[in-house]
């Protein structure tokens, strides 16, 4: 994994100036170095400048970037973050085209692809990424990213110049660029976050690459085109056929991303998910005579509080016990106090370049901090939910009938710290069923879909394009800032072109919540592991934490210049502050309650005052 930045100018002449173009180029490599703490790069010619931070996974001797190849006439460079898993494959044909290769890292294969296919061949890609391929001989340069938005790539355009970077602190290296904040972005922040609408930077005037899509800047004209989108298919196998080929699409995704030059770990949370990751990875090393390393998370002295509820029914350490004895697995017990946590809040900012998914993603930066004194590699579980339909939205009849983001139903909760003039100036429960309303319009549905299956494909396709994102966020940016890639082999997109499809009778058998992914693990897994209720990502039950957080933002608000004072009203937060906390009841997902509100204030404060923040509305 890396992180990629650059600029292009059809106009330009960088070169002229070529000291202080190399010095913008070294600076957004400067500011995304935790994305690639082992090596950089940089290339800089008359139109365009690329640049590129390297974690190295995959052809540790000659895989650098940028990669530049030569043709009469024809100059093409590359900078490009993610993996390609079937690049053996893509590899051996380019090689049967006549294509020679110099390395035998993916990043060649891709640029060897594009100059011999153009850029279609980007669909042959198994993998996820984010690419940009400089093209002196059209003088055009073009951005992809992977089909489901795994590697984030962030752009704006600025004077005729296309300014973009993996994050958005790449874009901020440049100069001129300053953040400002104006109604949308507010309404982003409060009315979505800690999702966000996709190909929105939230602040004015950055956007993102579709996940899909191929961007395309040439002569001053910018151009959008999607090379993937999800279809809707009639599912014509029978339960039979479905559970087989679900369980052979499973462990060949799994197998394929287990591609690495270096070793592989896996996390272990004792759930059906990550189990079925590392039962595959386990069986697949130990025919290597290798063990595989695993890991779990929790919180220090979370068996003293824990409260069973609907969300969390159990505890995770029994089941991961059990797993480790299965697959005789070298694993790693880790665990977080509230006062890490507490500060991580802060680091999980600068991962995100915005506010997050407060404790719930600060521990996991935290936690990833820890694996990499074992592995720069790992396959998580993330997005089984997303596919199988696995949250309790999907089969909670309120969601299903209300018109609204189901992990997000009611904006009161949003509103109960913000100051009056705020709420009535931003419009936030407009803005987001704007959102929401687009997602649903963008539906792929069948004609002879019942209103009811009609339903269920927007609340799949919902979850696929914005709470999943949302979680693929958060790994990438806590993992990344830690040196760490983590790879999702659940979302591999012929999974979830498959699964989409699968009628809901099939993939919630007899009502049990992911049956169809329960029964592709048959005979992978122990029946109690097989079968165990879920139980979503840890979170802390200590009511220590909630104290600190609460007194952390009573000290922000005595602060006289806290831009978060401008936003909040005083009186309701220390109301809310002395009123009993409802763990059971989020306003975001099913982790994000109470005190994960106090903990998103502080983020926003951070934010706005550490990227001083200009705010127009």
């Amino acid at each position: 994994m890396c992180g990629i930045a650059g600029f292009y100018n059809p106009n330009a002449d960088y070169m002229v100036e070529k000291p202080k173009w190399q010095q913008v180029l070294d600076d957004m490599n400067r500011v995304q170095k935790r994305r690639g703490p082992d090596d950089d790069g940089t290339y800089l010619s008359h139109r365009c400048g690329l640049a590129h931070v390297r974690l190295e996974i995959i052809d540790l001797v000659t895989g650098q970037q940028p990669m530049i190849r030569k043709q009469p006439g024809r100059e093409c460079a590359i900078v490009f973050n993610g993996e390609i898993y079937n690049m053996k494959e893509l590899k051996a044909d380019l090689l049967s085209e006549g294509a020679t290769f110099r390395t035998t890292s993916d990043t060649e294969v891709i640029l060897e692809g594009y100059m011999m296919h153009g850029k279609d061949y980007i669909k042959k890609l198994n993998g996820i990424f984010a690419i940009a391929i400089w093209d002196s001989a059209s003088e055009q340069i073009l951005l992809f990213r992977d089909r489901l938005g795994v590697k984030p790539l962030f752009y704006i355009l600025k004077d005729n110049t296309i300014i973009f970077s993996s994050e958005i602190k790449g874009i901020f290296a440049y100069p001129g660029i300053k953040p400002v904040l104006d109604h949308d972005g507010l309404c982003e922040i409060f009315a979505l976050g800690p999702a966000k609408s996709y190909g929105k930077g939230v602040f004015q005037g950055i956007k993102e690459v579709l996940p899909g899509h191929c961007l395309t800047f040439h002569r001053e004209s910018l151009t959008t085109k999607a090379y993937w989108k999800l279809e809707s298919h009639p599912h014509e196998d029978s339960m039979e056929e479905t559970i087989e080929k679900t369980a052979f699409l499973v462990e060949d995704a799994v197998k394929m991303q287990m591609l690495s030059d270096i070793p592989i770990s896996t996390f272990l949370s004792g759930g059906v998910d990550s189990s079925l990751v590392t039962a595959i990875c386990a069986k697949e090393l130990k025919k290597q005579g290798k063990v595989l390393n695993t890991f779990s998370f929790d919180f220090k002295d979370n068996n003293k509080y824990f409260k069973s509820n609907s969300f969390q029914p159990s505890q995770d350490r029994p089941y991961v016990e059990q797993m480790v004895a299965h697959c005789a697995t070298n694993h790693h017990f880790l665990e977080c106090s509230n006062q890490e946590q507490l500060e991580c809040l802060y680091k999980a900012v600068d991962a995100r370049d915005l506010p997050c998914m407060a404790d719930v993603e600060s521990s996991m930066l935290y936690f990833c901090s820890k694996v990499t004194d074992y592995n720069k590699v790992t396959l998580t579980g993330e997005c089984a939910d997303e596919i199988f339909g696995g949250y309790p939205w999907f089969h909670n009849q309120t969601a299903f009938e209300t018109d609204a983001f189901p992990w997000s139903m009611s904006m009161e909760p949003r509103q109960v710290l913000l100051a009056d003039d705020v709420i009535n100036s931003l419009n936030m429960k407009e803005y987001a069923h704007a959102a929401y309303e687009k997602t649903i319009q963008e539906t792929p549905i069948l004609p002879e879909d019942t209103p009811e299956e009609k339903r269920r494909r927007e609340i799949a396709y919902l979850n696929l394009r914005w709470f999943m994102v949302t979680l693929l966020d958060r790994m990438d940016r806590t993992s990344m800032y830690n040196g760490l890639e983590a790879r999702v082999p659940l979302a591999d997109h012929r999974i979830i072109e498959y699964v989409f499809n699968v009628p809901w009778h099939m993939k919630c058998p007899d009502g049990i919540v992911k049956g169809l992914l329960r029964h592709a693990g048959e005979g992978l897994l122990p029946k109690e592991i097989l079968w165990r209720r879920k139980s979503p990502y840890p979170k802390t039950y200590d009511p220590t934490y909630e104290t600190m957080l609460g007194d952390r933002l009573k000290e922000v608000l005595a602060t006289p210049n806290a831009p978060i004072r401008t936003l909040l009203d005083t009186k309701k937060v220390h109301a809310f502050l002395n009123s009993p906390s409802d763990y059971g009841k989020p306003w975001y997902g099913q982790l994000m309650a109470g005190p994960q509100m106090l903990a998103y204030m502080l983020q926003v404060n951070y934010w706005l005052e550490k990227y001083h923040i200009q705010i127009i509305y």
